[in-house]
């Protein structure tokens, strides 16, 4: 099983190195990325405003000019009924970090093992299940407006109570060790179907807005989750975010060369100019991958689910 695992990751590399699409799924040609990417951050899950609509977690896109950015959790319309969606992850093989892009399909393949939270502990998925053509919601793992979305169910025995202190966001190297388990990995050989259009266009956004970018937060996200795409945004706390920023058309690092006070890389802060430090200036030029190949934050509603505390993932709360 070793032995698969790293044939995969090793054509992930090679794949991430010979291809030109959008940042989201791929990495420009010749881009060697050798700095992990920033840690996850902690966010407050809003509730599923749509019934049907199913959680494709955040993670950190890349951009060769400005490097990492934080595309937001997002409550969004499934490729098509009965399918599930994998998150992408990033992996380090060959000394360098390739993205290993997600995808829907009718079961859950490998995610990297890496804790994305609100269902997505690391392995499979337990926010909930399709049942008769529509998805049951696991209220003890996701939140959901109980008004608009009748479906639900609560299995407690699948929610780990234990705080998690790991947000450590790609595989392998220094990061999570995990191998795809035998049911992943007929889940990985099953048709899938790409991202919607609604991703691509979620990660355009994102990769447009200055205070998505770790190079300019210190690896805090403005928006870490959104209710939809277009939607409602939310910061860390599950308050309103900041409005977006329009990001400099030269990028972050030239306009902070012209305007030192403008970026966020001070001393101190994390994403500043330390050796070792996640989001700093390290060789390799920018920040490395980004964990959002195929996937898709704010004032958090009160919709919460009436029998329970709403449940908070993203980081050391996940469910």
């Amino acid at each position: 099983m070793r032995t698969t695992f790293n044939r995969l990751l090793f054509i992930s590399a090679l794949t991430f190195l010979a291809f030109r699409s959008s940042a989201q799924f791929s990495l420009s040609v010749g881009i060697s990325i050798r700095t992990s990417p920033p840690a996850l951050p902690v966010y407050t899950q809003p509730p599923c405003p749509v019934d049907g609509y199913l959680w494709t977690p955040g993670y950190w896109a890349y951009d060769e000019v400005d490097g990492y950015y934080w595309v937001p959790g997002v409550w969004i319309r499934p490729a098509q009924p009965g399918y599930l969606w994998t998150p992408g992850y990033w992996g380090f093989a060959g000394g360098i970090y390739g993205w290993h892009g997600g995808y829907w399909g009718p079961h859950i393949g490998f995610y990297g093992g890496v804790n994305y939270g609100y269902g997505y502990g690391g392995s499979g998925f337990v926010g909930g299940e399709w049942h008769g053509g529509y998805f049951r919601y696991n209220t003890a793992v996701v939140n959901v407006n109980t008004t608009v979305v009748h479906n639900t169910y609560i299995n407690n025995t699948v929610i780990n109570n234990t705080t998690v202190v790991n947000h450590t966001s790609f595989n392998g190297g220094g990061g999570i060790q995990a191998q795809p388990n035998a049911q992943e990995q007929v889940a990985m050989r099953e048709n899938h179907v790409q991202p919607t259009s609604e991703q691509f266009n979620h990660n355009h956004t994102a990769s447009m807005d200055r205070n998505q970018f770790a190079s300019a937060n210190g690896g805090r996200p403005g928006t870490t989750a959104m209710n939809t795409v277009g939607g409602a945004r939310f910061g860390s706390q599950g308050r309103s975010a900041p409005a977006p920023m329009a990001r400099p058309a030269g990028g972050i690092r030239a306009a902070g060369a012209n305007h030192p006070a403008a970026v966020g890389n001070h001393s101190g802060q994390p994403g500043g100019n330390h050796p070792g430090q996640p989001g700093g200036n390290h060789p390799g030029g920018g920040h490395p991958g980004n964990p959002g190949g195929n996937h898709p934050g704010g004032s958090h509603p009160n919709n919460h689910p009436a029998t329970h505390n709403p449940p908070h993932g993203g980081g050391e709360h996940h469910r």
